[in-house]
């Protein structure tokens, strides 16, 4: 009965191991289409050209990379707060090979130009299916553990990651309901403007829990645990975490300003996405501020500036959004770079940096070692990865404002003043430094990488006893 005494910390490694696998592969396919849109001639072949890359990129860093992040760091947690071996047997296991069989099968299929064309939610539907069967099988071996916990307390990061694995599970469930013809193509169940509706429900809500709770669920965390203090406030974590949770839900519509979608339902929608401000700023005040009287170890700890500034960018990225939503300001930005400038602040700067610390912190501790192997390698991935995100986010914020300004220019007479060519061409330098702004944040996981590599090559993987008694959160 050795194994009920320790923590199953088998699967973790896996899943962490794999998530700095798959931020490279994303990345990578990230700085290829990128490069596409500047040099036209790389768009190689069907299955290389940026129609079918773009799918693979956001499913390979938001489910491969961020998916297996997710499923490391909630398994880490749930254990180590529950004083509880994961639930399941060979369940955790199951939900590992079953991901890794869900990546791939999106690699394939995705470039042969299999997809149900939804934001997101691209797969076709053998793979969905798939994908309930390890998603159920999660919710099992994370709620089981819950349940077992030898802990009075449920921590508020578990209530975090709870919501995301029972939200995902019905966003998933409900937007890829959809009729096949054959193996490799289906038909959506929704029609018209039901369809748009339901996509950007999952779609906002897919950022919203898969991108933003599960998140939150290690800040809550590996923040606390790399200060060396307890959370700011731990009531404000929990309003945090219900005000959230409900106003998220809501949000959607303000994906569809400007379409045939009724317009009470996108005032709505920007209505939802406004309240969002507060609890989202909420939680990265709360965060931040987990830090007094440990402000000191910002100079010297680059896994707390990791952390602490992937808070900065969740915060200014939750003040943007809410701002988009404006319809006034949505008629600007609409359709243009600005988008694709908030999308990445959050995806590189909330979601990549919150990762690759809550890692940093994570990996040495699955090994047997105190810390990585070079921290000064740590701090070199730290600033490159910081100094990328601003080269990106603001190339596509002056392109984005830029563009949407020639769209909306008009003559005297009425008519366009510029051709939307032209809108491209003066696009393009800022596509410049878009991929230099990608190709240093691909440098920073190869930097990882390395060092991850030099942390755990001949070590032996390290296995944590169970408290008997239960005691504080471990």
């Amino acid at each position: 009965m050795q194994s009920q005494s320790t923590y199953n910390y088998t699967v973790v490694r896996q899943f962490a191991i794999m998530t700095v696998v798959w931020g490279i592969v994303g990345m990578l396919v990230g700085v290829l289409i990128a490069a596409q849109l500047i040099w036209p001639e790389l768009n190689l072949a069907p299955w290389l050209s940026y129609g079918r890359l773009r799918p693979l990129h956001t499913n390979a860093v938001v489910f491969a990379f961020g998916g297996s992040a997710l499923f490391a760091t909630s398994y880490y947690v749930v254990q180590r707060t529950c004083h509880a071996r994961l639930f399941g047997g060979w369940l955790p296991a199951l939900t590992f090979w079953g991901w890794q069989l869900v990546i791939v099968l999106a690699a394939v299929t995705l470039p042969l130009g299999m997809t149900s064309g939804k934001e997101y939610a691209e797969l076709e539907w053998p793979i969905d299916l798939l994908i309930t069967v390890v998603w159920v099988s999660y919710a099992i071996v994370f709620f089981g553990t819950v349940f077992k916990r030898k802990t009075p307390h449920i921590y508020v990061a578990n209530w975090f990651f709870g919501a995301f694995i029972l939200t995902v599970a019905v966003l998933h469930l409900v937007n890829s309901a959809a009729i096949p013809v054959s193996l490799t193509k289906s038909y959506s169940a929704y029609a018209g403007v039901q369809d748009a509706m339901v996509q950007w429900w999952y779609g906002h809500n897919a950022v919203g829990f898969f991108l933003t709770a599960g998140f939150l669920g290690m800040m809550d965390y590996f923040i606390p645990k790399q200060a060396g203090r307890p959370v700011y406030s731990y009531r404000l974590s929990v309003v945090h975490f219900w005000a959230l949770i409900f106003t998220y839900m809501w949000a959607g519509p303000h994906h569809l300003h400007y379409t045939a979608l009724p317009d009470w339902a996108q005032s709505i929608g920007m209505i939802f996405s406004l309240v969002l401000l507060a609890p989202s700023w909420g939680g990265m005040i709360n965060g931040i501020m987990t830090l007094s009287g440990a402000w000191h170890k910002l100079r010297t700890d680059p896994i707390l500036k990791f952390l602490v500034v992937s808070l900065s960018f969740y915060g200014m990225s939750t003040f943007e959004g809410p701002m988009m939503s404006i319809k006034t300001v949505n008629a600007l930005s609409h359709y243009t770079d600005w988008t694709v400038g908030h999308v990445h602040s959050g995806a590189l700067g909330w979601v990549g940096m919150v990762t690759v610390g809550s890692l940093y912190y994570l990996i040495p501790r699955l090994f047997g070692r105190t810390e990585m192997h070079s921290m000064k390698l740590v701090t070199l991935h730290f600033w490159v990865a910081t100094i990328c995100i601003v080269l990106y986010i603001a190339a596509r914020w002056i392109a984005g404002v830029m563009q949407g300004l020639m769209w909306r220019a008009v003559n005297p007479d009425g008519t366009l003043t510029y051709a939307f060519v032209e809108s491209v061409k003066a696009t393009y330098p800022y596509y410049m430094v878009r991929l230099l702004g990608g190709t240093l944040y691909f440098s920073g996981m190869l930097i990882m990488a390395y060092n991850v590599f030099r942390t755990v090559a001949g070590q032996k993987p390290t296995e944590a006893v169970i408290p008997a008694v239960s005691g504080a959160q471990a």
